[in-house]
């Protein structure tokens, strides 16, 4: 589906029934924060995870941005923003929605069989399933399928076709599901991208299982921190630590398993996927190299 060639006014009539809407730039991503709001330095805005007292009128902190305030919308501060705009993001969770983004064919099967019909939009990949109420926003609950709700932001495409449907149980268990620790058991090729690191796909490595755990844990939380940018960069940082501390293991560490977990944590706080499967590779061959 091609994008609206006026993002502008497409926003405001979104706005008008209640939809909070952003501006997303090429790579369909929202804007950076302003120099105040870098690093999260101003604190946050009152609607994000931790509350902050930030009122910056520019299109700062991602989906906390997104408004139905016309006045906003078209203020000098967001001018700028829209004149690069490819295309308009919006808050579910704020307009009351749930989105499950169906990435393939694979994922729309599924979802065909396992969730309740309800509005669907066409996507450039797949679909996505519109459902009435708000929840939790989760990253991969199914290989293929994202849960955007609250504290996410989601690409507008159109009104869809369907009647919606209230938001059901089945959307809401994939995300218990999620947060769930796999079976024991598998190994590196089956392990969903939401499994943890154990001794059974790293019977090479020379540490112990607490100093990766920690390592790991650390690094984890780094990347989960950066909620506004800088998440992407951190990611790499983390894998370029942790392939140094590997470096001299006779090996398998279970680094694809490390590195799965590492693209998860910065998919989680927005960072696009195959931005972030970059930076994990980058980041274990530089620090292969840095070590060596």
């Amino acid at each position: 589906m091609s994008e609206t060639p006026y993002p502008l006014h497409t926003a405001l009539s979104l706005a008008a029934s209640g939809v909070p809407v952003l501006p997303l730039r090429r790579g369909k991503v929202p804007f950076g924060n302003c120099r105040t709001c870098a690093g999260n330095a101003c604190g946050g805005r009152p609607n994000m995870k931790a509350a902050g007292p930030c009122r910056c009128p520019g299109v700062c902190h991602a989906w906390a941005a997104a408004t139905t305030e016309p006045a906003v919308i078209v203020s000098p501060p967001w001018a700028a923003a829209w004149r690069q705009a490819v295309c308009v993001g919006y808050h579910p969770g704020g307009a009351g929605l749930t989105v499950v983004d169906l990435d393939n064919t694979e994922a729309i099967a599924w979802a065909r069989t396992s969730l309740p019909a309800t509005r669907t939009v066409p996507t450039t990949r797949g679909q996505h399933w519109i459902y009435g109420g708000a929840m939790p926003s989760h990253n991969a609950v199914r290989t293929g399928v994202d849960i955007k709700s609250a504290m996410s932001y989601a690409r507008w495409l159109g009104p869809g076709t369907g009647t919606m449907t209230a938001l059901p149980d089945a959307v809401r268990a994939l995300a218990v599901k999620e947060e769930t620790t796999p079976a024991p058991g598998e190994v590196a090729s089956s392990i969903p991208r939401g499994a943890t690191w154990d001794r059974s796909v790293a019977t090479g490595c020379r540490h112990t299982d607490r100093y990766v755990r920690t390592g790991l844990e650390r690094g984890l939380a780094l990347i989960t921190a950066r909620t506004e940018t800088g998440a992407g960069s951190q990611a790499f940082g983390v894998a370029r630590f942790l392939a140094a501390q590997h470096q001299r293991c006779p090996g398998p560490c279970g680094l694809d398993v490390i590195g799965a977990q590492i693209v998860a944590a910065a998919v989680a706080v927005g960072v696009p996927e195959p931005y972030a499967q970059r930076a994990v590779a980058n980041g274990f061959t530089t620090g292969k190299e840095h070590a060596a």
